[in-house]
């Protein structure tokens, strides 16, 4: 599952892009300073945008932990969808790629191969994701999973949960159903390369 993913677009083509969907984003803490990111690996802080309550069209950037710890110790960076109402502490993972990894098609070669997913016609988009305060972390996200679309099940028999452009603003509203926002996306939505 993916345990890795990229941001590697500028600041101001994030804020544009809000603002053309008109979402106000909101700094509870400041600016953060966004850098642009080829590996992003559990653990790390990176961007995300919570739901404000009360303001449907507004989101909250801050910078977060990836990850928080689960009952057994280990981080809890991917977490089912399936079947969950999530009505509270919904955010947008900013990314412009996610990696997959698959055993090697040479059986020879030791490191497994690593696949670049990147979304078609598309800089950047969001994943869906929730965040919670913990005593050990402080403030964490984790990214939702779903049964993978067309373009990634040839390489998982799971995905992360990406989100249309049009549906960033209501995954920020925990008033609408998250079922009817966590879709596979349709053939060919997603681009991959095999990198590394």
């Amino acid at each position: 599952m993916c345990n890795n993913y990229r941001l590697d677009v500028d600041t101001t083509t994030i804020f544009e892009e809000f603002a053309d969907l008109r979402i106000i984003i909101r700094f509870s803490e400041g600016a953060p300073n966004i850098e642009p990111r080829q590996d992003i690996r559990i653990t790390d802080s990176a961007p995300i945008v919570r739901g404000i309550a009360g303001e449907p069209n507004a989101g909250d950037l801050v910078q977060r932990r990836w990850s928080w710890p689960g009952a057994n110790g280990r981080p809890v960076y991917n977490f089912r969808s399936d079947g969950r109402a999530i009505t509270a502490g919904r955010c947008l993972i900013l990314a412009d790629g996610f990696y997959e990894f698959t055993d090697p098609a040479d059986k020879k070669k030791k490191r497994k191969d690593k696949w670049l997913f990147t979304r078609t016609g598309e800089r950047w988009f969001c994943i869906a994701g929730i965040w919670r305060a913990t005593q050990e972390v402080g403030e964490a996200f984790t990214m939702l999973t779903m049964p993978p679309g067309p373009d990634v099940a040839p390489y998982h028999d799971r995905q992360i949960a990406i989100l249309n452009r049009a549906d960033w603003a209501a995954w920020l509203d925990p008033s609408i159903a998250a079922n009817t926002l966590l879709k596979p996306l349709p053939a060919g939505s997603l681009a991959v390369e095999q990198v590394g």
